[in-house]
C-alpha cells in the first residue's frame, strides 16, 4: 500500500508516524524547507503542546462534537504516554496547559521528526502539491516534479493562518476539487482592529482587564486577562480568547463591540464608592491625580479626554454625576471592532472542510473513499491553551491508524 500525506505539520507528522508503524510506504509532502514549522513557533517558542482538560466545549465549528471520538481515543494521558515513548517529558501547569519539560518547542519538533525518520517515513520537503485527483480506486498527487499514484491520501495541509509559516488555502482547494464543501475560513486567536486613533495613543499599554464581547448589542463572551493596546487596536490574551467569536460575527456582518472593565476586582457600585471615598479623603487632589492612583496615567488622560473632563479639576469640585460617568466608563469602556489583524498574525483559523462530510471515528471522507483529513484543514478550531495542537495530534493519530486498515 502507498499512502500520501499532504502537509508536514503536527497532524501530518502524527498520522505518518502511526501509519508507518504498519510498515506501509508513506510519502509526506511539505512545501517548506522543514516539516513542523508551526510547532516551532507555537507558544512563543515554548510549545503549548496540549491541555489536561479536553472536551468538545473547548472547540468551535458548526459541529464541535465532531472532536469527541478523536479526544476519547487519544486523551491527555494517552498523549503523555506517546510522548514518553519518544523521550519527550511533559510539564502540566496548574491551569491545565501542558508544555515540554525542556520549555523549548524545538524538543517537540525534533522528537517527532526523529520518530518519523526512524519509521522510514519519506519526508518530501520543498515539494508543493499542485493537485490531488481521484483516478479509479487510487489517487494521483501532482507536483512540479511529476505525479505519483497512491492508494490512500490524507489532506493535513492546515489553514490560511500564518502564511509565513506555510499556512494557505491549498488543502481547502484540494478538498473542494474532490467534491467537499468548505465552511468559509476566518482568522482566530488574533488581535482586533478598532476605529479612530485612541488605541494608537495608548499603544504599548498592557494591563489586567475584564473583556466583554458584544455581538449585536448583547454580551456573547466575557474573559479576564491581559489587555494590550496596539497601533492597530487591541491584543493580549483576553482579546485573543474572544477573537474567535468576534471574527465569526464580523464575517457574518454583525455589529461587534468590546467592553473593557479596567478594574476587574470591583463592580460598578464599588468603583463609584471607591472614587468618591478618595475624593472625600483627598479633596485637594486633581481628578487626574486621583485616577492615577487607580489606573495608568496614559489611560487616565485618554479617558478624561473622551469624557471631556478637565483633569486639572479638583476632586472636590467634580459632581456626583461626573463621578458616576467615570465609574461607568472604567467598568465598561466600549469600543467598536472593525476587523481582525488578519491571517498573518493569527495563531490559527476557523472554518474549513465541512465535518458533516467526514467520519469522526476514522477521519475518512464520506464522499471519496480512501481520502482522509486531519488538523486545521477541518472546520474545527480550539480555544487558546493547547487545544488546537491536541486536536491535531488526536485527529492525526486517528487518521493515521485508519489510513492503513
Amino acid at each position: 500500500m502507498r499512502v500520501a500525506i499532504v502537509g508536514g505539520g503536527a497532524a501530518g507528522l502524527m498520522a505518518a508516524i502511526h501509519a508507518a508503524r504498519k510498515g506501509v510506504h508513506i510519502d509526506v509532502y511539505e512545501q517548506g524547507k522543514e516539516v513542523g514549522r508551526k510547532i516551532l513557533a507555537s507558544g512563543n517558542g515554548r510549545c503549548n503542546i496540549s491541555n489536561t482538560s479536553l472536551s468538545s466545549a473547548d472547540y468551535y465549528g458548526r459541529h464541535p462534537s465532531f472532536v469527541n471520538p478523536a479526544l476519547k481515543r487519544f486523551d491527555y494521558p494517552a498523549f503523555e504516554k506517546f510522548c514518553l515513548g519518544l523521550g519527550l517529558v511533559l510539564d502540566a501547569k496548574p491551569d491545565g496547559r501542558v508544555y515540554p519539560l525542556s520549555n523549548e518547542a524545538r524538543s517537540v519538533h525534533e522528537a517527532l521528526h526523529r520518530e518519523a525518520l526512524r519509521r522510514e517515513v519519506n519526508l518530501l520537503t520543498e515539494t508543493a502539491v499542485e493537485r490531488v485527483d481521484k483516478s479509479g480506486v487510487s489517487f494521483v498527487v501532482a507536483t512540479s516534479g511529476g505525479a505519483e499514484r497512491y492508494d490512500r491520501v490524507l489532506i493535513a495541509a492546515g489553514s490560511p493562518a500564518a502564511p509565513q509559516l506555510g499556512g494557505g488555502t491549498g488543502g481547502l482547494a484540494f478538498a473542494q476539487h474532490l467534491g467537499h464543501s468548505i465552511v468559509d475560513p476566518y482568522p482566530t486567536l488574533v488581535g482586533l482592529h478598532l476605529p479612530g486613533s485612541l488605541h494608537e495613543r495608548l499603544s504599548g499599554l498592557k494591563m489586567e482587564a475584564r473583556v466583554t464581547l458584544y455581538v449585536d448589542g448583547r454580551a456573547a463572551q466575557r474573559v479576564e486577562g491581559d489587555l494590550l493596546f496596539t497601533r492597530y487596536g487591541v491584543s493580549g490574551f483576553a482579546v485573543l480568547d474572544v477573537s474567535t467569536e468576534a471574527s465569526q460575527a464580523l464575517m457574518q456582518k454583525r455589529a461587534v463591540n468590546l467592553g473593557f472593565h479596567l478594574l476587574p476586582g470591583y463592580e460598578r457600585q464599588g468603583v463609584v464608592a471607591l472614587v468618591q471615598k478618595l475624593a472625600k479623603a483627598s479633596p485637594w487632589l486633581s481628578v487626574e491625580a486621583l485616577l492615577h492612583g487607580l489606573l495608568p496615567l496614559k489611560l487616565v488622560r485618554a479617558m478624561l479626554a473622551v469624557l471631556r473632563i478637565d483633569g486639572r479639576t479638583r476632586s472636590s469640585e467634580l459632581d456626583a454625576k461626573a463621578w458616576r460617568k467615570l465609574a461607568a466608563t472604567i467598568c465598561d469602556w466600549r469600543f467598536s471592532v472593525m476587523g481582525t489583524h488578519g491571517y498573518r498574525h493569527a495563531e490559527t483559523a476557523g472554518g474549513g472542510v465541512d465535518t458533516e462530510e467526514v467520519d469522526a471515528k476514522t477521519m475518512e471522507s464520506k464522499i471519496v473513499p480512501g481520502l482522509f483529513f486531519a488538523g486545521e484543514v477541518l472546520d474545527i478550531v480550539g480555544r487558546r491553551g493547547g487545544y488546537n495542537l491536541h486536536f491535531a495530534w488526536a485527529s492525526g493519530k486517528l487518521a493515521g491508524e485508519n489510513l492503513v486498515k
